[in-house]
């Protein structure tokens, strides 16, 4: 650990990783014309669709914790690129369904393979993808990403 890390906090810590994670994903994406951005919401829509769904930006949103109003503009903009399908919801003309387009799975696809190879390297100080380090370390950021940040905002019920 740097002198610079060994008395940080916490919040620092996982600020700094997301964000040298960010640096490091736009950088292995902009060959195949991506950001990180982009590819999350394309990553995102490849494993929903595997899963046999075919979300609306606001369900894309709520999966990939980015804001819809930049889902959408994320989404017209791949649209344009030819990478994404958007049409609206049968039941709901407000909503629109996203889809990746052939080309979009394509790009996706090797996208995906490119950032597998980035995150082998990430966690090959834990022992790689598959050691009980990095398992447990994905463990970890899960429970940190379940739990609210302020239970009075996200709990419903009165206090007793």
């Amino acid at each position: 650990m740097s002198s610079a890390t060994e008395s940080a906090t916490a919040g620092f810590l996982v600020w700094r990783l997301s964000m040298k994670w960010r640096v490091a994903v736009d950088r292995a994406v902009a060959p195949l014309g991506l950001t990180h951005a982009q590819y999350a919401l394309m990553g995102s829509l490849h494993g929903m669709a595997r899963a046999g769904l075919e979300p609306s930006q606001r369900q894309l949103a709520d999966h990939t914790g980015l804001e819809p109003l930049y889902v959408s503009k994320l989404a017209r903009a791949l649209e344009a690129a030819g990478l994404v399908a958007r049409v609206r919801d049968p039941h709901d003309p407000r909503a629109m369904r996203l889809s990746l387009t052939e080309q979009g799975s394509d790009v996706t696809r090797r996208a995906i393979t490119v950032v597998q190879g980035l995150l082998d390297q990430m966690l090959a100080p834990l022992g790689g993808q598959d050691s009980p380090r990095a398992q447990q370390f994905a463990r970890e950021l899960a429970t940190l990403l379940d739990a609210p940040l302020d239970p009075h905002t996200e709990n419903d019920e009165e206090p007793s």
